[in-house]
This record gives structure tokens, sequence and C-alpha cells, in this order.
């Protein structure tokens, strides 16, 4: 089949338009067990390096609420802010203790989208911590970790929800938490915990469609506001799980990064990867 991907940007997207010209797979498309090495070894390199920036944020911040760290960390994962200490001090002090000094700190360490979505994201995130109670510790198995996150599901899908909690915001810190926990990234097999969506995600969950490698592309909308569609969330996170069929040596995180890989826009994100 033609190359799916018209300006591909990263050596994964220029590997993936390979397999797809190659063909001898369903329609005409890439075979699956190249697609799934593929993306296998995107998500997988690119987590091995992420697990260590998590680790330093976790332990250089042993003393704070550790949900806040974890939400702090979704933001900079998610392109609103920089990777820096600096952001995780000042973000999860607003958490804690809502003030425009930390504020400000926060603010000016913004990603591509601006200084005003760290604002907005810690706002919508001070307001879900002072009504949902959440235990004092990350829990330390996927069971308890998913009944934490329908308690925060809840408070999302009330009719006064925190602006800027979108799907985003209302997910990334779960994504975190397991991050922070290694032991049980690589327990995560099934939709026991929801993973975010993005607009990147659902790009490669799109670009698979396109090329005959899942027969269904994702649903709902990737914007930072939209509002909080648990069905969407459920359908694309078992699309994940039909990604990762064929090989059981990787998770839903490392599938969810891969994908990720793939569908990213930037030009910045996967140069280090080697084909």
């Amino acid at each position: 089949m033609k190359a799916p991907i018209s300006n591909p940007l990263n050596p994964v997207q220029k590997h993936f338009n390979q397999i797809c010209e190659e063909g001898g797979g369903p329609g005409g498309g890439p075979t699956r067990d190249k697609v799934v090495n593929l993306l296998h070894y995107a998500g997988t390199t690119t987590n091995g390096a992420e697990y260590g920036e998590i680790a330093k944020h976790m332990t250089e911040f042993e003393d704070r609420n550790p949900w806040h760290v974890c939400f702090v960390l979704g933001l900079p994962w998610g392109h609103f802010a920089k990777w820096d200490l600096d952001f995780t001090d000042a973000a999860t002090r607003c958490l804690a203790n809502w003030n425009d000094t930390d504020l400000k700190t926060a603010k000016s360490l913004y990603g591509y989208k601006g200084p005003d979505v760290i604002e907005y994201a810690l706002r919508g995130g001070y307001m879900m911590f002072e009504t949902v109670r959440l235990p004092e510790e990350l829990p330390a198995d996927l069971d308890a970790l998913a009944k934490v996150q329908q308690r925060w599901f809840g408070r999302v899908l009330a009719p006064d929800r925190p602006a800027y909690i979108g799907a985003w915001n209302a997910t990334a810190m779960f994504m975190m938490a397991i991050f922070a926990q290694p032991s049980l990234a690589e327990k995560l097999t099934d939709r026991t915990v929801l993973l975010p969506p993005s607009g990147a995600v659902n790009v490669g969950l799109s670009r698979l469609h396109h090329a005959k490698f899942i027969n269904e592309g994702p649903d709902g909308s990737s914007l930072d506001d939209a509002a909080f569609e648990p069905g969407v969330l459920y359908k694309n996170n078992e699309l994940f799980e039909r990604v990762r069929r064929g090989r059981d040596d990787w998770s839903l995180l490392d599938v969810h990064s891969g994908l990720y890989i793939l569908g990213t826009g930037l030009t910045d994100v996967g140069q280090d990867l080697s084909i």
C-alpha cells in the first residue's frame, strides 16, 4: 500500500511507511508482526528512559502528596510544561496551598501550549483535590488503583466539573502513578486502569486503522478541555488491547507510548530512536 504518512518526522514513522509499502498484511497493509515489533520497540525504548525521570521527581518530592506529584507530572508529559524539578516544586506547592508566587514560577516553565494552560490545569486540579478524598499513599496494585480512578471519575462526571479537567487531566495522573511503580507497569495488560487519550495517540490509532491493522479508529475529541466521555475512554483503551495482541512481553503503557511516537507531530520527539 502507499505510504500513509506524507511527512514522517521520526525514524518510527519512516519505518512505518516502509513496512506499509512492503505490504503482505490484510487488505495490502503491513504484516501484523512488523507493526507490533515496531510499536513494541518504540514504546519500551521511550518508557525505559521515562521511568528514571519519573523516579527522580518522586524521590525529590517524597515529602509531598504523591497524588499531587503524579498530577503535576502529567503536565510535562502532555507538553503543557517543561520537565523541570522547579516546575514540579512550584506546581505541587500550588496544589497544596494555592498562591500566586508558586503559580507564577510554574507558568514560567510552560511548554509549547503556552503559560495559561498551566494555570487552567492547576486550578482544576486544586478544585478536584479539595473535593475528592484519596488514600495517603499510591495503591500498590492495579485493582486498588482502579478503584481510586473510579472515585476520581465520579467527580469529573459531576455537573460542576472543574474547567480544564478534560480527558487528559482526568486520567494522566493515574498513568504517572503507574510510571512511579514499574512493577505495576508490566502488569497492565488490560483496561483495569484507563490510560489517557491524546492527539498524538489518537493519530497513531488512526494511522493503524488506515493501514488496516485495526478495523476501527479512535473516538472522541483530544482537546484539552473537551467534555469527559468515559465511554470513549473505554473504547480507545480497548483499541490499545487490540494493538497489544500477538506479543505478551509489553504492557499497555508501552503500547500507549508506541502509539504516541507513531502519531506525534512534534519534530523533537522520537529522534533518538534508531530503526
